[in-house]
């Protein structure tokens, strides 16, 4: 089963890429962060046209996150168990099951900067997370957690520290609300095939750095024991981060020997 995520940054702009995407990478599971679509502009029957039945839990011009899938597509759940209309959630987590494996599709908020509110809901969004996993999943089946974690677990995964030491997606507790879900029992799938540093999944926009390798790698696939142990091959798609129009993230698939 070849499982992949990526962050589409706004799947308008995006859609012809990410459909050509699709018919060469044929991934089995794909999971989308940041769609910025409403579930009704949600472009289900383009996905269907190429075999793939779709959820998506979305709000419109922000966030947004979708499950396609091309081995089955159950028990679809979209935000927190709990959750209520008056929390005012963001669409940032999606659930469901494909070909017996449990899948999510989250997009963790950026934090924007140290010691603010913002900053603040990420590690609540982060623990939150846990705590899904710990009363709806078994850490013995087979459950993969994937999207764009907006953290760079370790030194390794950014192209610079130094540059941005003292900011998010680096911050002890942002690095120590991720490794708590590897606590749980889940394995940063990647970092188990590659252990190489300047690999990444995201580079700014702005001052070429993709070019020149200035990057993070914050996109994970996180699975557990039943599906780690399973992984034979990763990638980081750097082509899909190029030509007219890229997202700024650059999609990264998993296969598992199932």
């Amino acid at each position: 089963m070849r499982i992949a995520t990526w962050n589409v940054n706004s799947l308008k702009v995006r859609l012809p890429k990410v459909e050509e995407w699709l018919a060469y990478a044929r991934p089995d599971v794909l999971c989308m962060q940041e769609t910025k679509l409403a579930d009704g502009a949600f472009p289900a029957l383009a996905f269907s046209a190429l075999g793939y039945e779709s959820a998506h839990y979305g709000e419109g011009r922000w966030n947004g996150v979708a499950v396609l899938s091309r081995v089955g597509l159950d028990d679809v759940a979209a935000g927190f168990s709990g959750q209520t209309a008056d929390e005012g959630a963001e669409a940032r987590l999606l659930w469901a099951t494909c070909a017996g494996v449990r899948v999510a599709s989250v997009y963790v908020p950026n934090g924007r900067q140290l010691g603010t509110e913002h900053y603040e809901a990420k590690l609540a969004w982060l623990a939150r997370l846990r705590q899904q996993l710990e009363t709806g999943c078994d850490p013995a089946s087979q459950v993969v957690v994937c999207g764009d974690f907006n953290v760079a677990p370790e030194d390794r995964d950014v192209w610079d520290p130094s540059k941005l030491h003292g900011g998010t997606h680096i911050s002890p507790p942002e690095r120590e609300a991720v490794a708590a879900l590897r606590d749980w029992g889940l394995s940063d799938v990647f970092r188990q095939i590659y252990a190489d540093s300047g690999v990444y999944s995201w580079w700014d926009y702005r001052a070429g750095d993709f070019h020149q390798g200035r990057g993070l790698r914050i996109d994970l696939v996180l699975a557990t024991k039943a599906m780690a142990d399973r992984a034979s091959w990763a990638l980081i798609d750097r082509q899909a981060r190029k030509g007219k129009l890229p997202s700024d993230h650059a999609p990264l698939l998993v296969d598992f020997d199932l």
